[in-house]
């Protein structure tokens, strides 16, 4: 079976399903609007076509610049003539999900992923009806979490399928990572670009809470991630006194991540909204406990009380309240850990996230191998 993937050939989520489908004997193609910024796809025998450059402005312009999209589908038609795809399957349901529209192919299938359908420009004039179009021209509809449903259906009426993006649990798993902080410190973490929808303020501030109630125990925050609220963040640390306790460490290449994870004793996220919650999977794989808010999809992704706490989301008292439990309490960490670890190899395994989209493309190509 050969497949055309429409969709960000540096996004490690393209990687993944890209890799994993070749691996499971599929010819896969990936069509970007960006260029490669590594080599990971060469030697998985993956083909890669990348149109003529293109202003990435228009990614986080409106939808107005969005119909310079238009001029590549020329190209995509003439690479679906060469490639000959059994199935196009966008991944992102406005950019990558307009040009495979209007390029006509069929049977094609779009992945919405959460901000293509929860951002603004789609609530915009132009953006209603061009999402309305996309979701009508797909023969079937894919979405990354049961909360991105309901906001599918503003949009079309069609069935949604839940194929979620699953962990490689041979990459993610728990091992020594190295010393990065002292033995005895107690590492409360994230990994989360450092953006409003993240929620990191409150992180921060539920930090506070809890060395306020616990001064004596050697307590350190470890912030993984890049982005614009980096200098706001590092005010409040230290508006808070915090600057000894909390590391920036910046963002981290893909293949460095699970290092971060195993560095940590303690995982969190705060979204004040997220479609899924791929960070808090991987985490739970490497034998983390997790506390994550009530936004989104992340409760998905939790078996409550079991392999983490869901707090109330903009609750930096109530998410402090549940990373002391797991401060105070080391068997709890180690037991929820053990529970999340078992938790993604039944559910969220890169494996069985696999077999679902397969399922969805043998249904579409019943007669293809």
């Amino acid at each position: 079976m050969r497949i055309l993937m429409l969709s960000d050939i540096n996004s490690a989520h393209t990687q993944k399903w890209a890799i994993s489908l070749a691996e499971r004997g599929l010819e896969v193609g990936v069509f970007s609007i960006s260029g490669p910024r590594l080599d990971w796809y060469t030697e998985k025998g993956i083909q890669v076509f990348i149109p003529v450059k293109v202003d990435e402005t228009v990614f986080s312009s409106g939808p107005v610049k969005k119909l310079l999209f238009l001029r590549l589908i020329p190209f995509l038609k003439r690479i679906q003539k060469s490639f000959r795809p059994d199935i196009v399957h966008a991944h992102y349901a406005t950019s990558y999900g307009f040009i495979g529209a209007m390029a006509g192919f069929h049977p094609f299938v779009i992945s919405a992923w959460g901000s293509d359908v929860k951002g603004l420009w789609p609530l915009k004039i132009i953006g209603k009806p061009l999402l309305k179009f996309n979701f009508r021209k797909a023969d079937v509809l894919l979405a990354t979490s049961r909360a991105m449903i309901p906001l599918i259906r503003a949009f079309s009426k069609k069935e949604v399928i839940v194929t979620p993006f699953g962990v490689d649990t041979d990459v993610f798993r728990k091992f020594d990572a190295g010393q990065m902080f002292d033995p005895d410190d107690l590492v409360i973490g994230t990994i989360k670009a450092l953006e409003p929808t993240y929620g990191i303020p409150y992180l921060i501030k539920a930090f506070h809470i809890v060395k306020q109630r616990n001064p004596k125990l050697p307590l350190k925050l470890l912030i993984v991630g890049a982005g614009s609220m980096e200098d706001e963040l590092r005010s409040l640390v230290s508006e808070l006194s915090l600057v000894d306790s909390v590391v920036f460490n910046g963002s981290a290449p893909y293949k460095d991540v699970p290092v971060f994870y195993n560095r940590m004793d303690i995982f969190v996220a705060l979204s004040l909204w997220e479609s899924f919650g791929v960070a808090v999977l991987e985490a739970s794989a490497c034998c983390l406990p997790v506390v994550v808010s009530d936004a989104g999809g992340l409760p998905e992704v939790v078996d409550p009380l079991k392999t983490g706490f869901i707090v109330p989301a903009a609750n930096a008292e109530k998410a402090a309240d549940a990373i002391e439990r797991l401060v105070l309490d080391e068997g709890l960490r180690h037991d929820m850990g053990k529970k999340g670890r078992a938790f993604i190899e039944e559910k969220y395994s890169i494996r069985d996230s696999v077999d679902r989209m397969l399922k969805v493309y043998r249904q579409l190509c019943p007669g293809v191998k």
